[in-house]
């Protein structure tokens, strides 16, 4: 594995053990729910982001809060991780999920997981250079790198199972209607 998975943080230890329970016990309670009143399953997000310094956020998500920043060059003060970057983290981090999810649920067993997520963004359009390219990622490469018992055939089909049920990975692949409203205060 690489240095990314001794990135210090506020997550604690976990036993591979109590992983499997509490995915184990996490999938029967959402099944039981879901069998119950099948609109359970409707869940929804919300964050809140008010602008700060020169182009940072800071956004507060439930209990959690975060500053979104651009680097100098991008006229900011790096102050924290950029819109595109997190965007990356959240599917990066949406696939670690699901990976341990699917693995438990099919009994395909690994020991580690580390994700690389790269993209290309052309920032002429977001400066108003050149309206005919993205404004976004023209592209994501996903590396990932599974350390276990499991041939390739079984962690080839691990990641069909992840590729199909990733909500982050769906963001990306597919369009998603956003609806915008502008208010002043």
């Amino acid at each position: 594995m690489t240095a990314t998975a001794s990135i210090q943080s506020a997550v604690p230890d976990i036993s591979a053990e109590d992983r499997a329970a509490r995915l184990t016990n996490a999938g029967s309670a959402w099944a039981e729910r879901m069998d119950a009143d099948r609109s359970k399953a409707h869940l929804t997000y919300a964050v809140e982001g008010a602008g700060a310094g020169s182009v940072a956020t800071t956004v507060r998500a439930g209990k959690h809060s975060f500053v979104v920043d651009e680097p100098a060059a991008l006229a900011g003060d790096d102050a924290g991780t950029s819109p595109v970057e997190y965007a990356l983290g959240a599917l990066v981090g949406c696939q670690v999920v699901v990976y341990r999810l699917y693995a438990q649920q099919l009994g395909i067993p690994f020991d580690d997981i580390v994700i690389r997520a790269e993209a290309d963004l052309d920032a002429a359009r977001l400066f108003g250079a050149d309206e005919s390219v993205r404004a976004g990622f023209s592209e994501v490469r996903l590396d990932i790198e599974l350390s276990g018992p499991e041939t390739n055939e079984r962690y080839d089909a691990l990641r069909e199972a992840v590729d199909a049920h990733c909500p982050v990975l769906d963001i990306f692949q597919n369009p998603t209607p956003v609806k915008t409203t502008v208010t002043r205060a």
